[in-house]
């Protein structure tokens, strides 16, 4: 067991103890999940009912696509396991369920952006990108956060696992090394999500930009643009929504995400304090979106959304602050909001999203109960990124709808 120094004097020591203390920890929970290969693997079984409701067709075409060999027979003489999402991705194609693009559709690149922490943001990507898998969506999810929670997610511990030289550092750093973003790209256990990884490291961009912006060597424009191109670049024949996970503060990264995305969805509790400061959010995002057009830099959304993104419906006082985000956002704040679940906690702690459990954590009822609503909920924001396929809208509809 470790011990801690309390000498006087001896904080910076505590800290670095207490840090490697936890590092272990998680490398420990990370171990317990993912026995015997330490890996994550996706043993998710789906029934041909719900297969059924997911490809818009019934379950007699499914059956009968197997019997005329145009779909892999099940199994006989076995009880039915169900449907890995292999097979339910290559379903799509057979039986033209696909949902992905068109060549001639730009990739969608949403941010999931606010500058206050605990709002659920890594919890929201990571949900919103499975989601998306199983819909049919080829997605590649961007950890732009050095805490790295969403890469913590995706079953990968950020200080064993991940180097500098693996996240976007060797590509947005002012010496970069790298002219795209392939070189980080890494296959997660969903066959149609990526990710690129971050570390505590990539916060090293942060001091770069910063120092060559107070010296004034007028590169920043170019490097607030290149996030979007390299994500366009690397998206164009392998993606169909890229999902943006940008730190909870506004930085140098931040303001990168931000003329990268086409998009936005801002999380936020139902809460006062999480209201007021996602009001200061928007106000902030305001100002900076008149200051980089002064520079040049227009950033510009297909849409800007709002969602509650941990709502417990028993507490009234979350209640009335819901209808206060109703009155102040109108439209804008999507209408169902992600139920704060046992089910979200539970699975987290495994470094898993409720759409990887082979089984209930809790009670069926409340897994059940968990997954609708996020199927609902996200639903929303599914719709809305099919949109800008055919009908973007301008930056200033988009704040307009806000406002």
């Amino acid at each position: 067991m470790d011990t801690f120094d309390n000498s006087p004097g001896s904080e910076a020591t505590q800290i670095h103890q207490l840090a490697m203390s936890g590092e272990k920890m998680v490398e420990r929970l990370r171990k317990k999940a993912f026995l015997p290969d330490r890996r994550k693997s996706l043993n998710v079984h789906l029934g041909i009912a719900e297969v059924a409701r997911l490809l818009g067709c019934s379950t007699n075409r499914i059956r009968m696509a197997e019997e005329d060999g145009r779909l892999p027979p099940p199994r006989t003489g076995e009880r039915r396991t169900g449907y890995t999402i292999e097979a339910l991705l290559n379903m799509r194609k057979v039986l033209n369920a696909s949902k992905q693009r068109r060549p001639t559709d730009e990739p969608a690149i949403i941010a999931v952006q606010n500058f206050k922490g605990g709002v659920g943001k890594s919890t929201v990507t990571v949900h919103l990108a499975h989601y998306l898998a199983i819909q049919g969506y080829r997605v590649l999810v961007v950890d732009c956060d050095s805490q790295a929670t969403t890469t913590t997610l995706f079953g990968c511990n950020p200080h064993f696992d991940v180097t500098r030289e693996q996240t976007l550092y060797p590509y947005l750093s002012v010496e970069s090394t790298e002219d795209d973003l392939n070189y980080a790209v890494q296959k997660t256990p969903w066959p149609n999500v990526d990710l690129i990884p971050s570390c505590l490291e990539l916060f090293d961009v942060e001091y770069e930009l910063a120092a060559t912006n107070a010296a004034g060597q007028g590169i920043l424009a170019d490097r607030f643009r290149k996030l979007r191109d390299g994500l366009q670049t690397t998206a164009r024949d392998s993606y169909d929504i890229i999902i943006l996970d940008p730190p909870p503060a506004l930085g140098m990264v931040s303001l990168s995400v931000m003329q990268a995305a086409t998009s936005l969805l801002v999380p936020l509790a139902a809460t006062t304090p999480d209201f007021c400061s996602t009001v200061q959010f928007l106000s902030m995002m305001d100002q900076i979106i008149e200051a980089m057009a002064g520079a040049g830099i227009k950033p510009s959304y297909d849409f800007i959304r709002l969602i509650c993104s941990r709502f417990d419906n028993t507490d009234p006082s979350q209640t009335m602050v819901i209808r206060v985000m109703e009155e102040a956002f109108g439209p804008s704040l999507l209408s169902v909001p992600i139920l704060d679940s046992a089910e979200i906690s539970h699975a987290a702690l495994r470094m898993m999203s409720v759409y990887e459990l082979e089984a209930p954590i809790g009670a069926p009822k409340t897994h059940k109960r968990a997954k609708t609503n996020l199927d609902e909920s996200l639903s929303q924001v599914e719709l809305l990124l099919r949109r800008t396929w055919t009908r973007p809208a301008s930056l200033e509809e988009a704040i307009a709808h806000v406002g």
